[in-house]
């Protein structure tokens, strides 16, 4: 019973357990992998974007977008808008029960956590300095060189064929990691409105011990810079023609 909102919606669903999982094992108490820092987070987010594309491709969406931002991207460059909304509806979805499965697993971890500012972390991004252009502007650069890259690494001009033999996951998850080691250090690198935006809705409605605020206000910095920056991306690849 495979479609192409089904695997939207569990592909990002499977990301967002990995990813916002490896933060909760960095970040809260009594965790085995507490303080494993920030390589550990950025290697969890790769494997979690390889893991959620294969995820997307055997459950029936084959462009695996895992990502409203790169939805976008890729529907300004073809001019095909057909499954934008849908696709969009399901990786929000996806990331939202992503988000409580995260909650569910870590479940005693939360009251060992004094550390609000922390548990939020765990299900969406914030400024490692806050100002709102420059954080905007991360936002624009981090998406506009994820959806650009993405583009080249399945263009013809890379392989007629497409990556040979399974291996644009493995590339896309690389060039993730990528982002996260050299762009992530400021924003913290959504790059994507559905994985901030899912798990902040989350965090504000779920029972989470000893949370605070959702910081609401910061909210659409990692919503609308990466929709910004991927249809920059998409115009550009329109326009190189790949």
């Amino acid at each position: 019973m495979s479609s192409s909102f089904l695997g939207e919606f569990l592909d990002t669903l499977v990301m967002i357990v990995l990813g916002e999982g490896v933060i909760a094992g960095v970040l809260l108490k009594r965790s085995k992998a507490e303080g494993a820092g920030w390589m550990a987070i950025t290697s969890g987010w790769a494997f979690a974007v390889m893991a959620g594309i294969f995820t997307a491709i055997a459950c029936g969406s084959k462009a695996a977008y895992v990502n409203p931002a790169v939805t976008l991207g890729f529907a300004v460059s073809s001019g095909d808008c057909s499954r934008l909304g849908s696709n969009m509806a399901a990786q929000l979805l996806g990331a939202f029960c992503g988000a409580v499965l995260v909650w569910i697993h870590y479940g005693p971890h939360w009251k060992e956590s004094p550390d609000a500012p922390a548990k939020l972390a765990i299900f969406c991004t914030a400024p490692a300095i806050r100002s709102a252009a420059w954080n905007f502007a991360s936002e624009v650069i981090g998406t506009l060189t994820l959806v650009f890259v993405v583009a080249a690494i399945i263009s013809k001009g890379v392989s007629p064929k497409g990556p040979a033999g399974g291996l644009g996951p493995y590339l896309v998850g690389a060039l993730v990691w990528g982002i996260g080691l050299s762009l992530g250090g400021t924003t913290g690198y959504a790059i994507n409105p559905a994985r901030d935006l899912g798990p902040r809705i989350a965090h504000a409605v779920l029972p989470i011990a000893g949370k605070g605020g959702s910081d609401g206000t910061y909210a659409p910095i990692p919503i609308l810079g990466p929709l910004l920056g991927a249809t920059i991306a998409g115009f550009l690849i329109r326009w190189i023609r790949f």
